[in-house]
This record gives structure tokens, C-alpha cells and sequence, in this order.
């Protein structure tokens, strides 16, 4: 056996211990773990700002709507996503209120939203230990090597019909899913998150 295909083998050895461990299976989490970790992985995250890539599948075209942009958040209640041209528009999630500003068409449209769907409600829900589900909802949850993936999925029949949201142990967002009743789907990927970077109000501004 030849020096050369010793190491080949080691090489080959080593690349399929790699794979397998890559390729270990998720372990399901039960709904109450599930939370816990997203509570812990997301206690030290004060604010963040990440880009994005937007992948919106309407239920009437067969093509995919795919949009580049920035998302900004910070605790409790702020969130700010702003989409690139061609189809630029601001979102801003404040408290219960929910704006969408069109660029191209220089119009504002917003909704309120119920107190128990708003950002502070979760973040209240999350700042102690989980010991219960909250109200109206289901969870499922699962494990992987690097993270966690949530499906959360209201009882009740509003616009969104689930909520799926894979991230890292120490907080940083990988995807989120939003799926809704009328069958269409929006997949958010994350990169270059950058967390703790000390955002204030200003840095959420609609127009």
C-alpha cells in the first residue's frame, strides 16, 4: 500500500465523517423546549441589522417575486424592512401599528394589529423562563446541529397561517417563513447579521 493512497484514504475518511455529521438528523424539541431555546438564544439580542434576500411566491403567478434589502430591529416593539428597486417599499412594525410605505407610488397604507400579534407581546411573553404555551397558538420545534427551528401556527384563522423561523444558537436569524391563508408565501434569508449595534428610533423611520 503506497504512501499516496494512505493519505487518499484518510482524506476519503475524514470527508465522509464530515458528511455524516452534517447530515445528522434534527431532534424534535417539544413545543415548551422549543420556546425556552428561543428565548435563551434571543436574551442577548438588544437590537440587529441584517440583509436580506425575499423570495415571494404569490398563490396566482408561477413565478417567484425575489427582492434584496435591509431589515433593522430592536426590542421590544420596533421592526424596519426596507425593499430594493424594482419593487422598493418600507415596512415598519411600531408597538401594534403596521405601515407599508410605496415608493413608486408615494402612498402609505397601515393596519393595527391586535395586542397579543405585536412584537412587545412576544418579547413580554419571552422574559421569563417557559413554563406554558401562550394562548391561541401551536409550536413545533426542532433541533439542528448549529440551531433551531420554530413553526408557530395560529389557532385562530387570520391572515397568517404559519410562522416558520430557523435560527443560530446564539440568536443571529437564518430564515424566516411566512405562510398565509390565501396561499401566498414569503422566505426571508438572512446574511451579514449584526447584532447589539446600538440602533435608536431614528433609525426607524418610514419615509
Amino acid at each position: 500500500m503506497t504512501v499516496r493512497f494512505v493519505r487518499l484514504s484518510l482524506i476519503v475518511a475524514m470527508l465522509l465523517i464530515c458528511l455524516a455529521a452534517g447530515a445528522a438528523p434534527a431532534r424534535p424539541l417539544t413545543p415548551i423546549e422549543g420556546l425556552e431555546a428561543l428565548r435563551k438564544s434571543f436574551a442577548g439580542v438588544s437590537d440587529f441589522t441584517a440583509d436580506i434576500i425575499q423570495e415571494k411566491q404569490l398563490s396566482l403567478m408561477k413565478r417567484k417575486l425575489v427582492s434584496t434589502g435591509i431589515v433593522r430591529f430592536k426590542k421590544p416593539g420596533l421592526f424596519f424592512m426596507e425593499i430594493n428597486p424594482p419593487h422598493a417599499s418600507r415596512l415598519l412594525l411600531k408597538d401594534t401599528t403596521l405601515s407599508l410605505y410605496l415608493v413608486k407610488e408615494k402612498s402609505t397604507q397601515q393596519i393595527t394589529l391586535p395586542p397579543e400579534q405585536s412584537l412587545q407581546s412576544w418579547f413580554a411573553f419571552l422574559a421569563r423562563p417557559v413554563t406554558a404555551l401562550p394562548e391561541g397558538v401551536e409550536v413545533q420545534a426542532e433541533q439542528q446541529r448549529d440551531g433551531y427551528t420554530l413553526t408557530i401556527t395560529p389557532r385562530a384563522r387570520g391572515q397568517v397561517r404559519a410562522l416558520t423561523l430557523a435560527l443560530h444558537d446564539d440568536g443571529r436569524l437564518k430564515k424566516l417563513v411566512i405562510e398565509e391563508q390565501n396561499g401566498d408565501r414569503t422566505a426571508i434569508t438572512f446574511s451579514r447579521f449584526r447584532k447589539n449595534t446600538g440602533l435608536t428610533e431614528s433609525d426607524f423611520q418610514l419615509e
